[in-house]
């Protein structure tokens, strides 16, 4: 099953008690809290407000998304154990980390790559410890920008403590995306939902309606998968609660159909 969900950074400027209250209004089950803002990474005493505030709300908290970034270097180092104590906290069951910071997968190096593998398998471990799986961010600009780079590193690290937070290819055809999806299928924990529509580099955020018919298909393939994960909305058309609230009612149907 699919549950509806918001990634809290959507709103950065809302407070965690506004997007607990947006997300109890609009019918959405659950909030990934961002490292940045709401729930500073290391911060225990705000990760057990928020995790407190989230469940009074009969929320779940499907992630906790941080910015760490494998292969960090000394100016940008994030302290997984920071992170960690963050995600013990908040009781989720991920963590989002980001698979380094690259103009391509195609530009890393075999030490990069070997770096990487070294530096996940090393925080999966820790995790592990605590019963939290370590989710990576499908994103362009790291090693998780392509099919084939996302599927080259999910057997290279090899780890039953890795998954994939799966979203949309930036800059790519609908049925790229798809694919895409269809390969990380076994390692998926959740979903990022958006619209986005795409001028030459540039990407403009548009209603969650307009991607009815993609989100469908996507929806379809991704209850083949058992378990339960969340479809979480992200990129709302012009930072708009009201937006959200269109959208959520979009999402919530579009997982009403998909789930039965």
């Amino acid at each position: 099953m699919i549950k509806s969900g918001l990634v809290s950074i959507t709103f950065r400027k809302l407070s965690p008690q506004e997007i607990v209250s947006l997300c109890v209004e609009t019918g959405l089950a659950g909030i990934e809290w961002g490292g940045d803002v709401h729930c500073p990474h290391g911060d225990v005493a705000a990760a057990n407000e928020i995790r407190k505030l989230t469940a009074d709300a009969g929320l779940e908290t499907p992630a906790y998304g941080s910015y760490y970034r494998l292969n960090s270097s000394e100016e940008e180092e994030l302290s997984f154990d920071c992170v960690l104590a963050s995600a013990v906290a908040l009781e989720t069951p991920y963590i989002r980390v980001w698979a380094g910071r690259v103009p391509s997968s195609a530009d890393a190096d075999e030490d990069y790559w070997k770096r990487a593998v070294e530096n996940l398998r090393q925080i999966a471990d820790k995790a592990m410890k605590q019963k939290i799986g370590i989710t990576l961010e499908y994103h362009q600009n790291t090693l998780t920008d392509s099919i084939e780079s996302t599927d080259r590193l999910l057997r290279a690290i090899d780890h039953s403590n890795v998954f994939v937070n799966w979203q949309p290819t930036n800059f790519k055809p609908f049925e790229y995306s798809l694919e895409a999806l269809e390969t990380v299928l076994p390692w998926m924990s959740n979903l990022h939902v958006f619209r986005w529509d795409y001028q030459g580099d540039k990407k403009i955020r548009r209603p969650l309606e307009e991607g009815i018919e993609d989100w469908r298909r996507y929806f379809e393939l991704a209850t083949t998968k058992p378990g339960d994960r969340f479809a979480l909305l992200e990129f709302v058309k012009d930072d708009d609660p009201d937006q959200l609230r269109r959208d959520a009612k979009v999402l919530n149907d579009l997982l009403s159909a998909a789930n039965d």
